[in-house]
């Protein structure tokens, strides 16, 4: 696999044609493989990377709800009455819901990009040039975030409805350190030191992103000389509100599921929530209804809800019972049966999925903290096989691996962020936590996708070589950067016009939402294929 990344490099910044052929001699898991027609291989290898985005939608949407429990932790407050000399209890949220966005969405469903360039920095150690996973790629997921997720929430409500930013002052501060960003980047490879990074310039980009935090809170509480005087319109008390008719869908899902989330089984039903799902059936002794009040299990006292371990041990097992059901109760009462044979092979797909992400421990273990890693983990595992494989597709194609790192390699490793940002949207009644996740997660990308893997590198390079570290044609990155910030300015201006005739940034009439929707895949393409060319030679 080694030749496959060199190979890799040394393509992304040739100044060659989109397509070069050459005769590839890599494989992924068997060297028949190269004994294939290489159109036949082609043909396989988008099959195993179509496979993996369907891998991380499923995981991601595990994330997502381990991080719901995580975000919903409180703690209990003891405060002395003054006047009558009494305990007052009260429980008070753990996390704040802006430092949340940015830390625990952000930062998890860019988790793929920043554990890939890290991989490969160690790999490069030694080496006075970046990896190949570098600025090239993260460019490419930030336009991804920008355009194709904005393109997909603002469709997500249903007709009609809208969802707006309910603190504009918090994601115009996101929004403003997520254009710095790109904006040092580019001081950084074409003003400062052109073509080289230094041990200090890295170890500033990953400290940029304390600031991040810092302003962003600052904001949120409206400190004083640090925040920007705007109102907020009132946020849900909880960052994922109950549902309306939770009482409904405790009955329908204690009925036919578990607590593990049913991939594809319905288009409405994409994220579970374990504080709404469970029986309040006090005969049953897996389920238990968490109270909204004096949640004792929600505790900073108590690392586990109160369950005995044969119960959790219990509702473990049945994550493995219902990863291997290929048809559901509500399948079964389908009176087409195309229907249902389709729905059968759609789950025989997703099958090994289901099954390799059941071993997740359940999302009411430690507040939701062991799922939310090994979910990371696991995220990290798939994009890693994602990138070999576009690596792959690269060799036998014939692509200019530029352009496969801004579409395929650039959607496989962002996709989790599309699918944190769509359950966002359906699951909250505000668009806050859906757009900051796309903002701050190109602040992350920067701030820690790069920032780390550089500080790693230009530091062994300081204390082996005396060396800085080398950036291979950042001129064509620097342009690939002047593209991005002009269609951005395209995405920003009409999220703005929609606040302020439609009332609302997503949703709205169908008719308007789609218009939207193509106009920001519009803006992506256009980066794309100009970048392309650019790499390409052609332009």
């Amino acid at each position: 696999m080694a030749s496959v990344q060199k190979q890799t490099v040394d393509s992304i910044f040739a100044g060659s044609n989109i397509l070069r052929h050459e005769k590839c001699d890599c494989y992924l898991l068997f060297s028949g493989e190269t004994s294939l027609g290489d159109g036949f291989r082609a043909f396989l290898y988008f099959l195993g990377l179509a496979y993996c985005f369907i891998g991380l939608s499923a995981i991601t949407s595990r994330f997502f709800c381990s991080m719901e429990n995580v975000v919903k932790h409180s703690r209990r407050v003891v405060e002395i009455d003054p006047c009558t000399n009494t305990e007052i209890v009260r429980y008070e949220k753990v996390w704040n819901y802006t430092i949340a966005d940015i830390t625990l969405l952000a930062f998890g469903t860019s988790f793929p990009q920043i554990s890939l360039a890290t991989i490969d920095a160690l790999r490069n150690l030694g080496s006075l040039y970046a990896g190949g996973l570098g600025p090239g790629t993260l460019v490419g997921s930030a336009a991804f975030d920008l355009f194709p997720i904005h393109a997909v929430c603002v469709v997500v409500p249903k007709a009609g409805e809208l969802k707006k930013i309910s603190d504009i002052g918090v994601w115009l501060v996101e929004l403003f350190w997520s254009f710095w960003a790109y904006i040092w980047l580019y001081i950084i490879l074409e003003v400062w030191t052109p073509n080289v990074i230094t041990i200090w310039e890295a170890l500033l980009t990953v400290l940029q992103y304390g600031l991040l935090l810092t302003h962003a809170y600052a904001q949120d509480k409206r400190w004083p000389y640090l925040s920007l005087p705007i109102a907020r319109t009132k946020r849900p008390e909880d960052w994922v509100p109950e549902e309306a008719n939770s009482r409904e869908d405790e009955k329908n899902v204690h009925d036919e599921y578990s607590e593990i989330l049913q991939v594809g089984e319905n288009e409405n039903r994409n994220i579970v929530d374990i504080f709404s799902i469970h029986s309040v059936d006090s005969s049953d002794p897996v389920y238990q209804k968490v109270p909204e009040t004096e949640d004792v299990a929600e505790s900073s006292h108590e690392p586990l809800i109160k369950l005995e371990d044969s119960n959790v041990l219990a509702l473990w097992k049945e994550q493995f019972v219902d990863a291997l059901m290929l048809e559901c109760p509500e399948s079964r009462k389908l009176n087409n049966v195309y229907l249902r044979l389709a729905r059968i092979f759609w789950q025989s797909l997703l099958a090994p999925w289901r099954l390799l992400f059941a071993f997740v421990p359940p999302y009411r273990i430690a507040h939701g903290w062991v799922a939310f890693i090994s979910s990371l983990i696991f995220i990290s595992g798939i994009a890693y096989v994602v990138t070999k494989l576009t690596d792959i597709i690269s060799c036998v194609t014939g692509i200019n691996a530029y352009v496969i790192a801004f579409t395929a390699l650039a959607a496989g490793t962002s996709w989790p962020d599309l699918v944190a940002s769509k359950i966002a949207v359906e699951r909250q009644t505000t668009a806050d936590s859906a757009i900051a996740n796309i903002t701050c997660s190109n602040s992350v990308n920067i701030y820690v996708g790069i920032g780390v893997p550089w500080l790693i590198n230009t530091a062994y390079n300081f204390i082996a070589y005396r060396e800085p570290l080398r950036i291979q044609n950042a001129g064509g990155l620097s342009f690939s950067l002047l593209v991005f910030f002009s269609t951005s300015v395209g995405c920003i201006v009409v999220l703005v016009f929609r606040r302020l005739t439609l009332g609302a940034e997503l949703g709205g009439p169908r008719f308007w939402a789609w218009v939207t929707c193509v106009y920001f895949m519009l803006l992506w393409v256009i980066f794309v294929v100009l970048s392309s060319l650019r790499v390409s030679g052609i332009i």
